[in-house]
């Protein structure tokens, strides 16, 4: 396939988690031995003292990684992280996320109407929200974890204020599925 260290770089990157080779294999529609040979070229490009991403490669899985040298300095950046009030727009997210669940990234940025990468990074750090995996289509969806419950001393969400009524917003629903449709619509034309 052409160009596929280039896809694979931003398949990686966009997923940011480990991408099982199967999938690609399936997703891309390609033998194993071009996902495994460029995985080989990657890590050749990227495992180097110089570059700070890294291609990891563990259990028939890929995932781009920081540079093991760095440890130090990002635990104690994450340490930093993990420790202070959650923010505005966090918090924001959070309650999002809480009520919406299970959501997607893109779901998400369209409520909130900007990127929440690094929000959601954070969120998943400080272990208030998990991410699972829709396999065929490659789809990360958020949740609240039971710490978060803990955290807010209730058993689940459906004990939040008004979350029948904002959990099944028929406005946003329908804001939702026009939003992501026009998106689909633009991919196939």
């Amino acid at each position: 396939m052409k160009d596929l260290n280039s896809i694979l770089e931003s398949l990686l990157l966009a997923v940011g988690k480990p991408l099982p080779i199967k999938d690609l294999v399936k997703f891309l529609e390609i033998e194993e031995a071009e996902i495994s040979q460029s995985a080989k070229e990657l890590a050749e490009k990227y495992n180097t003292d110089d570059s700070g991403i890294h291609l990891a490669i563990n259990n028939q899985k890929l995932q781009f990684v920081s540079n093991p040298k760095h440890t130090k300095i990002l635990h104690k950046y994450f340490e930093d992280e993990t420790t202070g009030e959650l923010t505005k727009p966090s918090l924001e997210t959070l309650t999002i996320i809480a009520y919406r669940q299970p959501i997607s990234k893109e779901e998400l940025e369209q409520i909130r109407g900007v990127n929440c990468s690094l929000i959601i990074r954070n969120l998943l750090i400080r272990g208030l929200i998990e991410e699972s995996s829709d396999k065929n289509q490659l789809v990360t969806t958020y949740a609240v974890t039971m710490n978060f419950l803990q955290h807010m001393g209730i058993a689940s969400v459906e004990e939040l204020p008004d979350y029948e009524k904002l959990n099944s917003d028929e406005n946003l629903n329908k804001l939702l599925a026009d939003n992501i449709g026009e998106g689909e619509n633009e991919k196939t034309n």
